[in-house]
């Protein structure tokens, strides 16, 4: 029994993937605030939905799981169990402080990993249905086309202001971000899902060339930005790809003999369909901006320091992590404990590592790193059990969510493009439909007359029940 308060779940999810992007990426605190309150709102339609149903829909997927460990950290973190014996002076007991060097920064990180878990948790309750699911695909596919065409247009007509009216001096804007690399890990995750669709051969005749076109419009709006991280990460995209399709699926075989040349010819030709992609996608990106657009490559790098000051922050940010080995300095604590460990001058203020596997490690210490392990190995393993299916479309979805997964986790080896709001919501998103069990897949005709023969029975009252309240693997 799908309720009104599940259906208005979905739209918040779908609002929220949109707007918390245009609010310049949801890292203001008005738009934080917005943000928190969807989760509320989440909330209450999951309490309305179980009154309703009487039965409180919750999925039962591991992935959950390092999130919950991530919030238990960050309650540890702020207990009083740091003595500061240096800082005792005339008492004769060392005054007790927080495990976080930063417990205000840590509060708010919680309240942020707690709304996303809640975005989480919802998507994977109640995306339940192959029509749920495609309206979600169809969601991030469409509002990543329009907000490629934003960037471009805004790019050529206004390159240094968001919107045509905020001016940013100490960064380079792209589309509705602050920062250009957020974008470009934004059109990694975009792009993705088409591009899943169309290699799964899930996407009719007719549509294709709308989903090339949209697939062209984000990959030359990644390019454009000049993010060198957005680039390896598309060429990374573009290899997992063709490895993941030239996979042997668990079905029916052919001869040995023949399987094997037919996979071998199957590997072949998506491998030179992706290399055609990514040089049509260069030659696109020189098309709409000129040589310029692929200089950034190469003419932002530093002969004297090739990584543009990433080495010295990496370096600082191994200091933290030495000293703080095991629970780390605090969640969200990263710009004041670099302030503190910075061999420069210490008074430059460095918010974020530029390495998300480093700051996991400063941050949450080996307990974050291990919980961030078992989030990935847990992603790719239920991801690509699910790509084991007759559905095309279930099939594509889950191969364009896990590539773009993939292609963000490559990114974030450079950047910090997962401590954006709106780039942590789309990647969670893209986990979870790459995870969600078979409820959404659409029947193939034989499920459908095994279906129409059981549906001549009823059920007793007790089956019924029990069907109903069956939770998700």
């Amino acid at each position: 029994m799908r309720t009104l308060a599940s259906r208005f779940i979905i739209v918040i999810v779908c609002v929220c993937v949109v707007l918390s992007t245009l609010a310049y990426g949801t890292v203001h605190y008005w738009a934080l605030a917005l943000f928190q309150l969807g989760a509320v709102g989440i909330v209450i339609f999951w309490a309305v939905d179980a009154w309703r149903s009487r039965t409180l829909r919750f999925s039962r997927n591991i992935l959950q799981v390092p999130l919950i460990g991530l919030i238990l950290l960050g309650l540890l973190q702020l207990l009083p169990l740091r003595s500061q014996a240096g800082n005792a002076g005339a008492l004769s007991v060392p005054p007790i402080s927080s495990l976080s060097l930063d417990p205000y920064s840590t509060r708010l990180a919680l309240v942020q990993i707690g709304a996303l878990l809640i975005y989480f948790a919802a998507a994977l309750a109640f995306i339940d249905s192959p029509k749920r699911l495609r309206l979600i695909v169809r969601t991030v596919t469409i509002f990543g086309f329009l907000l490629a065409l934003f960037g471009l247009i805004q790019s050529f007509t206004s390159s240094n202001k968001i919107y045509w009216l905020k001016e940013i001096p100490q960064s380079i804007p792209f589309g509705p971000f602050y920062n250009r690399h957020h974008f470009a890990a934004y059109m990694e995750m975009a792009l993705a899902l088409p591009l899943g669709l169309l290699f799964s051969g899930a996407v009719e005749g007719d549509k294709r060339p709308l989903y090339i076109f949209a697939v062209a419009m984000m990959g030359i709006a990644l390019i454009m930005t000049g993010s060198r991280g957005g680039m390896i990460s598309l060429l990374a995209e573009a290899i997992f790809l063709v490895v993941i399709m030239g996979a042997r699926r668990k079905e029916a075989r052919a001869p040995e003999g023949k399987e094997k040349a037919g996979r071998v010819r199957s590997v072949l030709m998506r491998a030179g369909l992706a290399l055609i992609l990514v040089l049509a996608l260069l030659g696109g990106a020189v098309l709409f901006g000129g040589e310029e657009a692929l200089s950034r490559l190469v003419g932002t790098v530093n002969s004297d320091d090739p990584t543009t000051g990433r080495a010295h922050f990496w370096g600082v940010t191994l200091d933290i992590i030495r000293d703080h080995p095991v629970v780390g300095a605090g969640l969200g604590s990263y710009g004041l404990a670099y302030t503190e460990y910075d061999t420069r001058n210490g008074l430059f203020r460095l918010e974020q590592a530029h390495n998300d596997y480093l700051q996991t490690m400063s941050d949450a210490g080996i307990i974050g790193l291990g919980l961030g392990i078992l989030f990935i190995i847990a992603l790719f393993r239920m991801g690509f059990a699910r790509r084991e299916t007759d559905d095309k479309f279930r099939r594509g979805v889950a191969t364009g969510a896990l590539t773009g997964c993939f292609a963000v986790l490559v990114h974030s080896f450079f950047d910090f493009t997962l401590h954006t709001t709106a780039n942590a919501l789309l990647f969670l998103l893209l986990a979870a439909l790459a995870t969600i069990n078979g409820r959404v897949e659409q029947a193939s005709r034989h499920r459908r007359r095994r279906r129409r023969h059981r549906s001549d029975v009823q059920p007793s009252a007790p089956e019924a029940q029990a069907e109903a309240i069956t939770l998700e693997h």
